[in-house]
């Protein structure tokens, strides 16, 4: 089954008018984070997702700006040190960030807080990058009895392929934060035909998205155009092998969303067209997994 499209606010240059036409166009999910376009990206979204309740939204935990580093300091959850250095899965800073999500996004239950690049915090020390998921684990597993988020996860640019954790050592640091049954929902991990090791692992049913599958939780995709570089890369003959008809972005779009595992791929569409290419690549029936073995292997080859 092919993946659906999401709105990734990341490199979105125009978040409000995105967000209410990924709505209209269908879209179930909208992703975001407090340091995304200066710190502005949940402040622009909140209008859109007021007049859109059924949207869900994805946001993070983890880096924040120099304002929102002052600010957390001015609050006491932060001290100079660690506000300088622009991320923290500190407890007190995970609880705080969260409240000003809720209220940024304008939402009093938030459905997704990812923590964001969690292997920033700790790089090189594997016990203590775990301790700090799991207490940031815990502040969420809080907010979800509190009934101020539904689920949480780990959005990660090179955690899960590095393997400083597994997706079953995330799931084991939720059961242990929760003591029991835990709500970790999500894991979002880059997935393109240039990243493409969590394309062949799962292949081969290995790797974090088996995994995920396995264990029920979402899958994000994010960076499927490699920010929108990867199109420029793939010629259209690679297009026509992909899937005759399409354009080098469509053929990228449709491989990600017919990986299997992939449950959501985020696109920062900032126009109509571009949303609209992409929306119609993955309303095209899923690549075979023996084409997409065969497009790995042919841009594996020297």
């Amino acid at each position: 089954m092919t993946a659906q499209l999401a709105l990734g606010t990341y490199r979105c240059r125009a978040i409000p008018e995105a967000a209410v036409r990924a709505a209209a166009s269908g879209a179930q999910w909208v992703d975001t984070a407090p340091n995304y376009a200066t710190g502005q990206a949940q402040t622009l979204l909140a209008p859109a997702l007021t007049a859109h309740p059924l949207l869900n939204v994805s946001t993070k935990t983890g880096y924040f700006t120099a304002a929102t580093g002052t600010d957390a300091v001015n609050d006491g959850v932060l001290d100079q040190d660690h506000a300088a250095a622009g991320h923290s899965l500190a407890p007190d800073y995970v609880r705080w960030q969260t409240g000003r999500n809720r209220a940024q996004l304008g939402r009093d239950r938030l459905d997704l807080v990812l923590l964001h690049n969690p292997e920033r915090a700790h790089p090189g020390d594997r016990p203590a990058l775990h301790r700090a998921i799991r207490d940031a684990f815990a502040v969420l597993e809080e907010a979800v009895v509190a009934g101020h988020v539904t689920g949480y996860g780990v959005a990660t640019w090179a955690g899960l392929e590095e393997e400083v954790f597994t997706v079953g050592e995330l799931l084991a640091l939720a059961a242990e934060a929760a003591g029991g049954q835990h709500h970790l929902a999500a894991v979002q991990l880059p997935v393109s035909l240039v990243m493409m090791t969590p394309i062949v692992q799962a292949l081969h049913g290995r790797g974090p998205l088996p995994a995920a599958v396995d264990a029920g939780l979402r899958v994000m995709a994010s960076a499927p155009l490699h920010g929108g570089e990867l199109p420029a890369m793939v010629d259209q003959e690679l297009a026509d092998l992909i899937r005759p008809g399409l354009t080098p972005a469509q053929a990228c779009v449709l491989a990600v969303a017919s990986c299997p595992g992939v449950t959501n791929v985020l696109l920062a569409a900032s126009g109509a067209p571009h949303w609209k290419e992409a929306a119609d690549a993955v309303a095209q029936p899923s690549l075979t997994a023996a084409k997409l073995r065969e497009i790995t292997g042919v841009l594996a080859s020297p």
